[in-house]
C-alpha cells in the first residue's frame, strides 16, 4: 500500500453555456490524466463552492466568462463569500485561471488578479485568455492547463 499523500485540485468553473461546459469538462479531463496517481479532482460551480472547498484543496483552477469586461457575477460571489474565511489559512495557494472572453479579457484578468493578490495566492502560470469566436482548440488549451496544474501538485513542483 502506497503511503503517498493524496492531493486535491479544486476546479471552480462558471459554465453557463455549452461551450463553457466543454471547457469545464476539459479541465476535469486534464486533472484526471491516467498517469496521475495521487491527485483527486473536485469540480464545482462558483455558486456551490465555499470556504470549506478552498481549505480542503492543494491547488485551485478558476474558470470564468468575461461579463461586461469583468469576471462572472458567480465567480465574484464565490470570492465575496470565501475571501475572509480563507485569507489567513491558504496564503501561497497555487492557482491558475482561464477566461472565456468574447472580447479581450483584460478587464476580467485584472479583476481576478487583484483578488488573488489580496488573498496572497500564487500564480502557477499567466492566465489563459480564450479570445474571440469559439475555437475547438480552446478545450485542448484548458485541458493542458489543468493537467499541468495536477502534475505540478502531484510532483510537488508548486
Amino acid at each position: 500500500m502506497n503511503s503517498e499523500p493524496r492531493k486535491q485540485l479544486l476546479i471552480i468553473a462558471h459554465a453557463p453555456s455549452e461551450n463553457t461546459q466543454l471547457l469545464r469538462d476539459a479541465a476535469y479531463r486534464g486533472a484526471c490524466h491516467p498517469d496521475l496517481e495521487f491527485v483527486d479532482c473536485v469540480v464545482k460551480p462558483p455558486l456551490e463552492a465555499g470556504p470549506e472547498d478552498v481549505l480542503a484543496c492543494d491547488a485551485l483552477l478558476l474558470g470564468t466568462t468575461e461579463n461586461l469586461g469583468y469576471m462572472s457575477g458567480a465567480l465574484k460571489d464565490f470570492f465575496d463569500r470565501c475571501y475572509y474565511p480563507v485569507l489567513d489559512m491558504k496564503q501561497g495557494l497555487p492557482c491558475a485561471l482561464y477566461i472565456r472572453a468574447g472580447h479581450d479579457g483584460t478587464g476580467t484578468q485584472r479583476a481576478v488578479e487583484t483578488i488573488i493578490k489580496g488573498l496572497r495566492w500564487r500564480w502557477v502560470q499567466a492566465p489563459l485568455i480564450l479570445r474571440g469566436d469559439w475555437q475547438s482548440e480552446f478545450a485542448n488549451q484548458v485541458e493542458e492547463l489543468s493537467m499541468t496544474m495536477a502534475f505540478s501538485i502531484e510532483t510537488g513542483v508548486v
